[in-house]
């Protein structure tokens, strides 16, 4: 098991990264920020703010409540407004929705991500939103398992199979592991296993299943339903 939470915080610039634009593509309009207002005399005295996005503007993907601060004070912020909830992911196949669910994970201020198998995971859909979100490995379900056990957290798994309880009707600990698996095989069957409860979406159509990020979607709003205050 290894913790990534450094590498979040730290890594890399502290910049959206804009993919270039083709002649042919509208120009957008820019979310965000400009420079502070008042040139540097103006600006606030407040250790929390990054004086390169004071000068030149803060164009990134956070709230309003965070323009201009710097990358640390967000996180430091964020730590003492997590909720207690955990989320975790296998990822044997290079899933691309983990980018995905870590994304929701952030919006929804889980506690921490865990990405249990391959280590390297692609990041694109996650839109930067993994540098303000704790993550941590672990190389199998053993691993991941024994870490949960040892924090007191149940695991509740999400999939369709046999046995499973809709999830709108079956109780969510506040303190909890969402477990989700890939697109198209689910969870392994060491991670249902292991599991101490498994519930699934409800569905009306004709579709099997639906996309993995949605649906961690959908179960990490039902956990904000009924723990998340105000």
């Amino acid at each position: 098991m290894s913790d990534d939470r450094t590498d979040a915080a730290g890594a890399g610039s502290d910049r959206d990264a804009t993919p270039p634009r083709e002649e042919h593509e509208p120009q957008l309009p820019l979310h965000g920020l400009g420079p502070w207002p008042g040139g540097r005399d103006a600006w606030p005295d407040d250790p929390r703010f990054d004086p390169d996005l004071l000068e030149h503007g803060d164009r990134r993907n956070v709230v309003d409540r965070y323009r201009y601060w710097r990358l640390e004070a967000i996180v430091a912020d964020l730590d003492t407004r997590r909720h207690p909830f955990h989320v975790a992911i296998e990822n044997w196949q290079h899933d691309l929705n983990i980018g995905s669910i870590v994304r929701t994970a952030n919006a929804f201020a889980a506690e921490t991500v865990h990405v249990i198998g391959r280590r390297r995971w692609n990041r694109r859909g996650a839109m930067v939103t993994d540098r303000y979100q704790h993550l941590m490995h672990h190389p199998d379900v053993a691993d991941f398992v024994a870490w949960a056990r040892g924090e007191g957290l149940p695991v509740i798994a999400v999939d369709n199979v046999e046995g499973s309880e809709p999830v709108d009707l079956a109780e969510l600990p506040e303190r909890c592991v969402l477990l989700f698996g890939q697109e198209g095989p689910g969870l392994s069957p060491e991670a249902l296993a292991a599991a101490d409860r498994t519930v699934e979406i409800t569905q009306y159509g004709s579709t099997r299943s639906i996309n993995a990020a949605a649906a961690a979607a959908i179960v990490m709003h039902e956990w904000i339903r009924r723990h998340a205050r105000p």
